[in-house]
């Protein structure tokens, strides 16, 4: 098993659950480089908090659609944090998107988490490919419970892209493994109400989770850190949804 204390990690994405992860990895003593676009109060509040348990931190922002900012802010953090061990990328839009509203835009919006995830990553494992072996590295993506057997209705692109971010954990394992970089993703379920959402909106969400909670902020976090300390698991796709998977598709609602 691997050790954290003393590895490099990439986390995009820490409005929300990726702010918990930060924290847990230092907490472990790694460092971290926190990715954002626009959030950057929330991303130097995460990296002054990790400083504070004696480790490396910087706050980089980018657009993970740029190939060029990603290549730039990966090779930042590999020279900032010492190296570059563990990739975890959360950041991703939500948009909402009737069928009505269908459009070249809408595919490309929808899209943009799969282009990121693919650049990161990219990037990412040949910053990890410096490492020494056997394991060189970890990458960690992130999809979308829905994005499997049973969409739900008004998020046709998203989950493409989600879908998507799906194949590449699959095809990145396949691809890194001879370089000794695993390569694994988390599928949430609903875990916080969008802003854009009503009470009883979220309300029927929540109506449809077997087990009537949402998905477990700290449950996320605690699996990463035991992925990344694991050396044989790779290609996997790993719901935390509460069992929401289980309940199937939902037929449209009028609660917006």
């Amino acid at each position: 098993m691997l050790k954290l204390a003393g590895r490099g990690a990439i986390v995009a994405g820490t409005r929300r659950i990726g702010g918990g992860i930060v924290e847990r990895l230092a907490r472990e003593g790694a460092h971290v480089a926190v990715l954002y676009r626009n959030s950057n109060a929330e991303a130097d509040r995460q990296v002054e908090l990790a400083r504070q348990k004696g480790v490396k931190a910087v706050a980089l922002q980018a657009d993970l659609t740029d190939e060029a900012q990603v290549a730039s802010v990966v090779e930042q953090a590999r020279q900032t944090l010492g190296d570059v061990s563990f990739c975890i990328n959360l950041a991703s839009d939500y948009p909402r998107t009737s069928l009505e509203q269908l459009n070249a835009a809408a595919w490309d919006a929808g899209m943009g988490a799969a282009k990121g995830t693919y650049l990161l990553a990219t990037h990412a494992a040949r910053a990890m490919s410096w490492n020494a072996g056997p394991t060189r590295g970890h990458l960690i993506f992130f999809g979308d419970w829905a994005a499997e057997e049973t969409p739900y209705l008004d998020y046709l692109p998203y989950l493409t892209g989600k879908a998507a971010v799906h194949f590449m954990t699959r095809a990145f394992g396949l691809e890194l493994a001879s370089r000794g970089i695993l390569v694994n993703a988390i599928l949430p379920g609903p875990t916080q109400k969008p802003p854009e959402m009503s009470d009883r909106a979220w309300q029927i969400v929540m109506e449809q989770v077997p087990l009537a909670m949402e998905s477990s902020e700290e449950d996320i976090a605690e699996l990463i850190l035991t992925l990344l300390r694991l050396e044989t698991i790779t290609g996997e796709t790993i719901r935390v949804d509460s069992g929401r998977h289980l309940a199937g598709t939902a037929k449209r609602r009028t609660a917006t």
